[in-house]
């Protein structure tokens, strides 16, 4: 990755966050961290929004979001024409939609995955890439209405 990956989590996912912070650093991954950075409860389409525009920006190619489910960051971030977030529980989906979807923005449930489930979606999710051929036009195809 050429630009830093997106970072951000509601006061639910807070502890996954931090967790996934530490395991992206250890390997080296610029991260861009929207927050939050409290465990006061908070308003998770801020910071979806937010990493959002970062994405539609040219700032950041891809994030992570992470809230109780993770349903509700990306229903917030797929607000964002430029955004394709999908929520993920396990590694062969996280690695699918980037393979078939181009996802661009990981969503993961705090409440869901424990933290070692998640490292190993994460990692599925950015150790593959779009293979573009006949999916492109599938994925050109979303935002037309």
């Amino acid at each position: 990755m050429t630009k830093p990956l997106g970072l951000a989590s509601d006061h639910a996912g807070l502890e996954l966050k931090r967790a996934l912070l530490t395991e992206l650093e250890k390997r080296g991954i610029a991260v861009r961290d929207f927050g939050t950075h409290s465990s006061e409860s908070c308003d998770y389409p801020d910071f979806a929004h937010a990493t959002a525009r970062a994405i539609e920006a040219g700032e950041i190619d891809c994030a992570i979001l992470v809230c109780g489910t993770g349903v509700g960051m990306s229903i917030a971030a797929n607000r964002h024409a430029a955004v394709r977030a999908v929520v993920c529980s396990e590694p062969l989906s996280a690695r699918m939609s980037r393979q078939h979807n181009n996802a661009n923005v990981l969503c993961l449930g705090a409440r869901v995955v424990g933290t070692g489930t998640a490292i190993d979606i994460v990692e599925a999710f950015l150790g593959a890439a779009f293979e573009g051929g006949r999916h492109a036009g599938r994925v050109a195809r979303i935002n037309t209405v």
